[in-house]
């Protein structure tokens, strides 16, 4: 009787999404990972929305202050996200290894686990919002509105965590198209309440804050409103008893989980430490700084994208005991990466002041925009190779290689490169850009040798 159930939810789980242990690899890497990247540039262009109205309307002081503002749920966003891989990873194995049976125990743990951290967080980031934003060295000029932006984007915690799980769970079944209509939910919302609220009502960074809570609480309604119209799909059921924590399930997930979450965590941290840094020099490099995270992010989603879809297909692919061409998807990545990363060099030098142009006109901070892009073009190929490597890394479920990594990442690159170019060599502010730039340089060459080592293909599966 339980195989002929295991057998009807397989059926209906591959309707979900889709095989990506069959067909040609680097059709099924696209076909997966477009959906991923126009998702991820969605995502962060409504994010910038915020900082190109803010900008244009209120000025650099507004600037600052939702940038500044936004670090907590910049820094815990990573964490929603590392948690969200690590059960995309778990049913993705799952899903290729046809055990479909545990499917649906990881689905309703994972969930009510990132719900739990979410409120968690959501309070402390509230009660210590002043403390927060002292630690980070913002200007006094900002700083009250920094504090509402900071309090009103934490209500909108829960919506990113609760969005994640859900979009976890379907790209491990390689489904990648649903959370695009989720996030142009989002984006809808985002960008009407942002013109509403700072354009007309002039309500400056609480009116930004306030239109990035409604965008995220949309994004997580439409992704729980298909969850429940498809319920039967992934064997879903709204009580209770759905969302009991499965010990086996949570203690994978958490494995999985917590090292990528520390790893993230570092990670920002250690911007957090450059961005504190950068701030001390002024508000001119503060606003550069500001802007040019911001176009960071959203340039390297078309790398992001790519290897998070390749670390799906990697983990489907190894629960399907197929390592051979689990090895040929991240070669496919690393190639595509690449190419991308030309791409975006030439943007990057060839269009600096006017890419700074769409979000502020201050002329000092567009000057020293054209220095920032011009530093960040080595951060794209690193990112490149990084990104495409740890895939490798990530959909074999190495949770401590990940936890490494952000270590190097995090910790020993970023702050370390950043003093000695910024202190020992005397570049100042400028350092601070260029040890960003460094910061993924070893990294890169941990996941490199580990892929070519073969090592991953003895390790132990997630689903075993």
């Amino acid at each position: 009787m339980s195989k002929q159930k295991n057998a009807v939810i397989g059926e209906k789980s591959k309707k979900v999404g889709m095989d990506l242990t069959e067909g040609s690899i680097l059709k099924c890497l696209l076909v997966f990972a477009v959906p991923i990247v126009v998702t991820n540039v969605i995502q962060q262009f409504y994010s910038m929305v915020d900082l190109m109205v803010i900008g244009q309307y209120v000025g650099a002081t507004g600037t600052v202050a939702v940038s500044t503002g936004g670090e907590v749920s910049d820094m815990v966003t990573p964490v929603a996200t590392a948690f969200s891989t690590a059960g995309q990873i778990y049913i993705a194995q799952l899903f290729g290894a046809k055990k479909t049976d545990k499917v649906k125990k990881g689905i309703g743990t994972l969930i009510t686990l990132m719900m739990i951290m979410a409120l968690v967080i959501m309070t402390c980031t509230i009660i210590f919002s002043s403390q927060i934003l002292r630690l980070l060295n913002c200007p006094s000029e900002a700083f009250r509105e920094a504090m509402e932006y900071m309090i009103i984007t934490a209500i909108g915690i829960p919506f990113i965590y609760g969005y994640n799980a859900v979009c976890g769970v379907l790209r491990g079944m390689g489904e990648s198209r649903k959370p695009l209509i989720f996030v142009l939910v989002a984006a809808t919302v985002n960008i009407f309440l942002d013109i509403l609220l700072v354009a007309v009502f002039k309500m400056g960074a609480a009116g930004t804050a306030i239109a990035t809570a409604m965008s995220q609480f949309g994004s997580f309604i439409a992704a729980f409103i298909y969850m429940y119209i498809n319920r039967e799909q992934f064997d879903f059921e709204l009580k209770l008893s759905y969302f009991k924590i499965d010990r086996p399930a949570a203690e994978v997930i958490l494995k999985q989980g917590i090292p990528q979450a520390a790893r993230s965590m570092l990670v920002r941290f250690s911007m957090l430490w450059v961005n504190s840094s950068v701030n001390s020099y002024g508000l001119v490099a503060s606003a550069t700084n500001s802007v040019g995270n911001k176009l960071q992010k959203f340039l390297e989603v078309f790398l992001t994208g790519v290897t998070q879809a390749s670390g799906a297909m990697v983990g489907q692919n190894l629960g399907a005991q197929k390592a051979e061409r689990a090895k040929k998807t991240v070669w496919y990545c690393f190639f595509s990466c690449m190419i991308i990363s030309l791409v975006l060099t030439v943007f990057a030098w060839f269009w600096p002041r006017e890419i700074f142009g769409i979000f502020t006109k201050d002329p000092d901070v567009l000057d020293f925009g054209v220095i920032y892009m011009h530093i960040l073009i080595m951060h794209f190929f690193m990112s490149a190779i990084t990104g495409s490597f740890q895939s490798m890394v990530t959909g074999s479920g190495f949770a401590s290689m990940n936890f490494l990594i952000g270590v190097l990442d995090g910790v020993v690159c970023r702050i370390g490169f950043s003093v000695l170019f910024a202190y020992v060599m005397g570049m100042g502010v400028v350092g601070f850009f260029w040890g960003t730039a460094f910061s993924r340089t070893i990294p890169g060459l941990v996941c490199f040798l580990y892929f070519i080592s073969g090592k991953w293909k003895e390790r132990k599966l997630l689903t075993e």
